[in-house]
């Protein structure tokens, strides 16, 4: 019995990465990499995002998104949305209206993490809203490309120290700092040597 509460008792145990995830999300000889990813990401969200920007169905009236989620909750001839939590938010988002509001934010909201990605900027935050919205088009059952971008996505989310390396996370990351670490700019006093980067 003793042997049992040792071992369901909380211990402070780090857990070491494996060396290949060390070098793939965390080595910035492997960024260039990244680069090509994120750029790829970035213009196929850039893109989905001028489709909608320049039509007047998303951005003005919201008809478009209106017609999305009529269609994702249809139940005849056969439900694309395998969860009814799912389907009561759409079904709460097209009562109240929102498609008028919402429809701009999905396309402008594409369109600035598309920028973030090929900027290089705040990688893992936008990847993530990336990811959350691809997420969405799936839960709404849309697939087209959208898991192979979810994908993608999350790989950046875990490169995010690294993705960014060839871009303006270069600069921004060691500025602002992380929320473990306040940057330099926001704590002006501590002028801690950045980290050599480490040869492959």
């Amino acid at each position: 019995m003793e042997s049992i509460k040792n071992f369901l008792r909380p211990r402070n145990v780090e857990i070491q990465d494996p060396p290949i995830a060390k070098f793939i999300f965390g080595n910035t000889a492997f960024a260039w990499v990244w680069l090509v990813v994120r750029v790829w990401l970035g213009y196929q969200w850039v893109d989905a995002s001028l489709h909608k920007i320049t039509n007047p169905a998303w951005v003005e009236t919201g008809t478009a998104l209106k017609g999305y989620w009529t269609n994702a909750i249809a139940v005849d001839p056969k439900p694309v949305i395998a969860f009814d939590w799912y389907r009561n938010f759409l079904q709460f988002m097209l009562d109240a209206q929102a498609y008028t509001w919402f429809a701009k934010v999905i396309a402008y909201g594409e369109l600035l993490v598309g920028i973030g990605l090929i900027l290089g900027a705040f990688v893992g935050i936008a990847a993530f809203f990336g990811a959350f919205m691809n997420w969405n088009f799936l839960m709404a059952g849309s697939a087209s490309t959208n898991p192979l971008l979810f994908v993608v996505a999350l790989l950046l989310v875990l490169a995010w120290k690294t993705a960014g390396y060839y871009g303006l996370d270069r600069v921004l990351l060691p500025m602002l700092g992380t929320p473990w670490k306040v940057g330099y700019l926001l704590n002006p006093g501590d002028r801690t040597p950045q980290p050599q980067p480490v040869k492959a």
